[in-house]
């Protein structure tokens, strides 16, 4: 490119915009789109299934109640990792999430392989009272999921468009999943969700 060019573009701000717009879309679209035609992100890993009604309310209580922000569901392909929290996290673990729950964070412990390691008691104790149980938390407290009922009027809406995403539940999973919630509370769902995280795919492994 002659000089006289690149002074053009270094001072006319509207068209440098434009070719910065153009060499990140490029590069986004060449580091993006392959990734939806590989197995490995597109497919589930073998044993995983799509969450039950109560997991997937659970699901949805971890996110309104702000857990993704201290909490990663991302372990990372690294020894110090792995030792710790087990085998490093994969795309096909989480294709039925929308959005997946990965995130960055690392205030609290990652809870990728949570599913299973305290009883479902020592986890309401956690939520009703962090410290009661690990003495050096900084969590807050979340009492009020013990007191707030499941709401069952949505559970059936929100199934049926899991399923239009490509979760496949059935017509009959969709139309017993009212009497499933019926009657638990945010806390019982929150609790199921982070049961269940990494059991799958350490049956398979």
């Amino acid at each position: 490119m002659s000089e006289t060019a690149h002074e053009r573009i270094e001072t006319n701000l509207g068209l440098l915009v434009i070719l910065i717009v153009l060499v990140v879309s490029i590069g986004g679209l060449v580091e993006i789109v392959p990734l939806f035609f590989q197995k490995s992100t597109t497919e589930p890993v073998e044993g995983i299934k799509p969450y039950s009604p109560l997991r997937l309310e659970g699901r949805d209580v971890y996110v309104h109640e702000g857990c993704y922000l201290c909490h990663s569901q991302m372990i990372r392909p690294f020894r110090a990792e792995t030792e710790r929290y087990g085998h490093y996290s994969v795309a096909g673990e989480f294709v039925y999430d929308h959005p997946f729950q990965w995130g960055s964070k690392r205030i609290g412990p990652d809870l990728a392989r949570e599913g299973g390691k305290y009883s479902d008691e020592w986890l309401r104790m956690h939520f009703m009272d962090p410290r009661s149980v690990v003495p050096e938390s900084i969590m807050p407290a979340f009492p009020w999921l013990a007191k707030r009922k499941l709401d069952v009027s949505e559970i059936q809406r929100k199934m049926r468009v899991l399923r239009f995403l490509g979760v496949p539940y059935t017509d009959k999973q969709i139309a017993d999943a009212p009497a499933e919630i019926r009657g638990k509370t945010q806390m019982d769902a929150l609790i199921a969700y982070i049961q269940g995280l990494g059991t799958d795919i350490k049956t398979t492994r």
